[in-house]
């Protein structure tokens, strides 16, 4: 087979002898063997076979290896959520003494595990601004640096970061590029493909579509995926098979509603543009955004978020959430009904002002994540919140 879709939807559990078609529902926390040596076998890591959900199950592994396909990485792991991708991303690979090097517009809880807890053990972090220069970000590597970590898309600011730029100050100086890639989703960019050795994933968000699980994964090179599936292992973070099952049949559909969201987000934004009560619009494949040729460059699409900036700071945002009528206010993204939030009260709070407006966070800033509507109902609900 030649195409991603097609190698994805045939990636498939082995048929059990009921023959069946669709992947069936492994809901067991263990699995049996036939004879102790079997079993002393599976313990010894001699065989692949399943022993317990927590290490292993068919379902999550059938996910695993569809990400994997759309990916093209060498391997990965799935886990209970796309923090604990992250967090386990880190602690697996990073040491007392090491360093990790970010862009400074991050997830805001991915923002509070490296400040507030990597130091806890020891680890150590800085920051370089997303639109930092080659030689701003090589000027950060320190002798102790191990990983450099990347939001691109940035959440919520959608500043676009080049990966293969990166990536090759990563190689140079022998450290691991670990980058998020929930925003763009394999459809829209493959970091492996431009240098990454790392991919985190929140399977919650365009992988699900539907609001309905969560679910995590780190793809990417098999030696560090495998020093991640052993810190995993042992400390529990394991994706429920319900969740992976479900998240393994979302995985089928995420190209055609990629198509739909992506069209949907890009029309809405071209017509948000020069609107009389918003400042500005951020999309990145509108050719005013200020990374339009990073974004062209490495990604297929402009992905399925929108943001803009209200005039009138922090209470137009809050205004502007109550007058909606169709769009959901809710603590997500990637769902195939839209979404609006506004960082600056909600997932961002926690960071200073000082922080917020570091990272592009604006107090008028609102994420509009764009659902499977029709695009004009969309619009014509942000245009009405923005007229009241």
């Amino acid at each position: 087979m030649k195409h991603d879709q097609s190698k994805l939807i045939r990636t498939q559990i082995d048929r059990t002898a009921e023959g069946e078609h669709s992947s069936p529902l492994f809901l067991t926390s263990s699995f049996c063997f036939e004879d102790a040596e079997t079993m002393r076998a599976a313990f010894a890591d001699e065989s692949d076979d399943n022993i317990y959900s927590r290490f292993s199950n068919p379902n999550v592994q059938e996910f695993v290896d569809r990400l994997v396909v759309l990916e093209h990485a060498e391997a990965g792991f799935a886990t209970a959520s796309g923090m604990s991708a992250v967090f386990g991303s880190f602690m697996a690979l990073l040491k007392k003494g090491d360093h990790l090097l970010s862009c400074n517009s991050i997830f805001g809880s991915t923002h509070t595990v490296i400040s507030k807890y990597l130091p806890k053990y020891g680890i150590e972090y800085s920051y370089v601004s997303a639109n930092a220069s080659a030689a701003d970000w090589e000027a950060a590597i320190q002798p102790n640096t191990k990983m450099i970590y990347l939001e691109t898309p940035t959440n919520p600011g959608l500043e676009v970061l080049d990966i293969a730029m990166i990536s090759a100050i990563a190689k140079k100086h022998h450290i691991i590029l670990n980058v998020d890639n929930c925003f763009a989703t394999p459809i829209g960019q493959t970091p492996i493909d431009l240098g990454a050795d790392l991919v985190v994933h929140s399977a919650t968000k365009w992988i699900d579509g539907q609001g309905r699980v969560l679910g995590g994964a780190v793809v990417g090179k098999k030696e560090l995926i495998h020093d991640i599936y052993l810190f995993c292992r042992s400390t529990g973070p394991s994706l429920s098979p319900f969740n992976a099952w479900v998240l393994s049949k979302s995985l089928e559909t995420l190209e055609v509603r990629m198509e739909r969201h992506c069209k949907s987000a890009f029309s809405i934004a071209q017509k948000l543009e020069g609107h009389a009560k918003i400042n500005f619009v951020k999309y990145p494949f509108l050719a005013s955004h200020p990374h339009h040729a990073i974004a062209v460059k490495q990604m297929k699409n402009g992905g399925g978020i929108v943001c803009f900036e209200l005039k009138g700071g922090l209470e137009a945002g809050r205004q502007f959430l109550n007058q909606l009528k169709m769009l959901s206010l809710t603590a997500n993204l990637g769902d195939s009904r839209s979404i609006a939030s506004h960082p600056a009260s909600t997932t961002h709070a926690k960071l200073s002002e000082a922080e917020r407006q570091a990272v592009g966070i604006t107090p008028g800033l609102i994420r509009i994540s764009v659902g499977l509507e029709h695009k004009e109902d969309i619009l014509n609900d942000i245009l009405q919140a923005l007229d009241a």
